[in-house]
């Protein structure tokens, strides 16, 4: 039996500065602190709101989804038919549940972006919610925050480099690698 061995795509220079160069970190760090302000400022809003999460829980998020529904329908809707489907039989059945995974989410990526704790993973969550209150029509700052959360994930290996990243992701095996680091290469690799 050969084993082949897959080929491999280098790394644009572009690409390399943007996304894996650590001297990028500052504005990497601007850019996750800014995203995980945002997203703590609006969590913890939620999270000590009792229609939030407490007594109410489920009211504040079960008159969004009803008013992302009448958004479903008329000559110009800004929900999809199968958003609406899923709002209808998935989300305001269980809008208790969704409230508390909204305003503890929210928390979460919020402090996991200022710390720069799992980064490209936080910021991944935090686009997905970005892109589920789009989807529900409603505008606000998601747009700019799905954007900045797409750019954070992108730049994973650097965005949380002047943060916890720079010492747990080792940890975790990320950078650790069995092969050589290319010559060029900037991200910095453990060997355990």
């Amino acid at each position: 039996m050969t084993v082949t061995q897959a080929p491999t795509v280098n790394e644009p220079r572009l690409s390399r500065l943007l996304f894996a160069d650590t001297r990028l970190a500052p504005l990497w760090t601007l850019i996750r602190v800014y995203v995980g302000w945002q997203w703590l400022q609006a969590g913890w809003h939620k999270v000590t709101d009792p229609a939030w999460v407490g007594s109410g829980a489920g009211t504040a998020i079960g008159g969004f989804l009803r008013g992302a529904l009448e958004r479903a329908g008329g000559e110009r809707p800004s929900v999809t038919g199968w958003y609406a489907w899923f709002i209808e039989n998935v989300a305001l059945p269980n809008a208790t549940l969704f409230s508390y995974l909204v305003a503890f989410g929210e928390v979460a990526v919020g402090i996991a972006l200022i710390l720069g704790l799992l980064t490209g993973i936080a910021a991944f969550f935090g686009g997905l919610m970005n892109a589920n209150f789009l989807l529900a029509g409603t505008l606000s700052s998601n747009p700019v925050l799905f954007i900045l959360a797409t750019w954070l994930v992108l730049g994973w290996r650097v965005a949380g480099w002047w943060g916890l990243d720079r010492w747990v992701l080792p940890r975790l095996g990320v950078f650790h690698s069995a092969s050589p680091v290319p010559e060029g290469s900037t991200v910095q690799r453990s060997s355990g």
